[in-house]
């Protein structure tokens, strides 16, 4: 027995509007599904394999690109003459970073300690490590400038040792030898005599230190009890402070360890992380949104104020004692050498700065510091960290080595650590977090329409069968008229009862 067109109508109508109802219930159940999956795997969690896997083992291309500030007129420099300076570089270095010694807390925390490791790539190099420049000597320079207080006999005494080993004010070496360590019979005197007064035991070079080692025991949240504070550091070394600077705010230890963040970010977050090359927090600051293959991103930037002085940003005068905006004093960190830490080619400082050395050009593109992070995961899609190594130089009386230096703050090297998610990590990254989640709200949506247009279509049935039976009695009406027929109420619903028996029929 066939059904009438109006059942079939009714029967669409309850159809749609379940399916109606339904992507209804996705938009606002959908997003609470996805952001409850994302939360579950970007938890530092060995059963998640992507994101544990990029956390434990980085295995995505990461590079280090060194720049040396070639010294074109040291002789000049010694008799008071403004430093002229010639970028070098880039001299690139694959990083190879793990996790090892992975201990998992009850208090929903890990520790752990990353090492890391280097391997010069000639390819993408300017030249080869045996490629000789010359760079200011910090065993002097730097010595010079600690023993400015000491007593003057002192002074004449630490000149006469430079002079027994043959010390000169400034470096001529390789750049291999510069960056991983050179033989010196000063290096090998004071480590024999004062130790610890160094920061490496054996030869002395400016990453000697860095190359094969950890960075300190880091111990984070795991995020399982709180996906907010995944990856915040709980302490490192022990310590959920440290005493390099002077007051509690700038001593704090705060942020993640500056490989991924909390997710669910906005353009209100900020990234905050604890560098231990910086001996210091620092935070990114929200710059704009971007695609990086195919995944929405937003871009952080360090802010003007980062390396401010205290002057120029108040809340920096714990790192004082301070010199020009863009500048960061980390002696007392590094064994009390005069050292400085600036973005590349003095970028985002004072203006004044250049006008010390010659050679010196900064722009953003090349010279600032941007993390690109998907902001549902917290997870760096494109990390590019730049930073210079300065030393403050200067006449030292008593200390022949220094000449008539003018006081400047002096480049010595700028580096860029940079890396990317690429290949099969990406793809499967963008399936998992960007494509499943958009095919799940788009289909919220679908649903949506199709239940609107099977409504549509079920009212149109609807009207369309009513017209044909208004229309048939009518035809009948006219037909009995024409007949001289009288035509009752009852005759309507006869008729109708055969309107319907026909359509049932069909």
């Amino acid at each position: 027995m066939a059904v009438s067109k109006s059942k079939i109508a009714v029967g669409f109508i309850v159809a749609g509007s379940l399916t109606v109802f339904f992507g209804v219930v996705l938009v606002f159940v959908g997003p609470m599904i996805i952001d409850d999956q994302i939360a579950k795997n970007v938890e530092i969690n060995p059963s998640n394999d992507l994101t544990y896997t990029m956390w434990k083992d980085i295995p995505v291309p990461f590079f280090m690109s060194v720049y040396f500030w070639n010294v074109l007129n040291p002789e000049e420099i010694l008799k008071g003459e403004k430093p002229m300076l010639e970028q070098r570089g880039p001299y690139v270095y694959s990083e190879k970073r793990w996790k090892d010694n992975i201990t998992f807390h009850a208090n929903h925390t890990v520790s752990y300690q990353e090492y890391r490791q280097y391997f010069f790539e000639r390819d993408m190099s300017v030249g080869n490590e045996s490629d000789i420049v010359t760079i200011p000597n910090m065993m002097v320079l730097g010595a010079a400038v600690m023993m400015e207080k000491m007593p003057f006999p002192i002074r004449v005494m630490v000149s006469a040792s430079f002079k027994a080993f043959k010390e000169g004010a400034f470096l001529t070496k390789p750049i291999g030898e510069l960056m991983w360590g050179y033989d010196s019979k000063l290096v090998d005197f004071l480590n024999k005599y004062f130790p610890g007064m160094l920061p490496s035991s054996g030869k002395f070079g400016l990453f000697a230190e860095f190359n094969n080692s950890n960075t300190g025991l880091f111990t984070v949240n795991t995020g399982v009890d709180d996906i907010r504070k995944v990856h915040k550091v709980d302490s490192w070394n022990g310590l959920r402070e440290v005493n390099y600077w002077g007051t509690d705010q700038c001593n704090m230890i705060n942020g993640t360890a500056g490989q991924m963040w909390p997710p669910f970010m906005t353009t209100e977050s900020t990234l905050p992380f604890w560098s231990p090359d910086s001996c210091r927090s620092m935070e990114l600051v929200y710059q704009r949104p971007g695609v990086v293959g195919g995944v929405p991103v937003f871009r952080f930037v360090s802010p003007t104020t980062l390396f401010a002085n205290g002057s120029d940003y108040p809340p920096n005068e714990g790192f004082c004692p301070c010199r020009q905006s863009g500048l960061l004093n980390v002696s007392r960190c590094r064994n009390n050498s005069p050292m400085f830490i600036s973005q590349p080619h003095f970028f985002n400082a004072d203006p004044g700065l250049l006008d010390t050395v010659m050679g010196l050009s900064p722009n953003e593109d090349d010279h600032g510091l941007f993390i690109d992070i998907h902001p549902e995961t917290g997870v760096p899609m494109n990390v590019s960290v730049r930073l210079q190594l300065n030393l403050l130089i200067k006449k030292v009386s008593g200390i022949t080595e220094t000449g008539k230096i003018s006081e400047v703050v002096m480049p010595m090297i700028w580096f860029g650590e940079s890396g990317y998610i690429d290949g099969p990590i990406l793809k499967t990254f963008h399936t998992n977090l960007v494509v499943l989640p958009a095919i799940m709200e788009y289909t919220q949506y679908i649903f949506i329409g199709l239940g609107l247009l099977t409504i549509l279509g079920a009212a149109m049935l609807l009207t369309l069968d009513k017209r044909q039976k208004k229309s048939l009695v009518e035809k009948q009406q006219e037909g009995e008229k024409a007949n001289g027929s009288k035509h009752t109420p009852r005759d309507n619903d006869r008729q109708m009862e055969k309107y319907v028996l026909h359509n049932t029929e069909m």
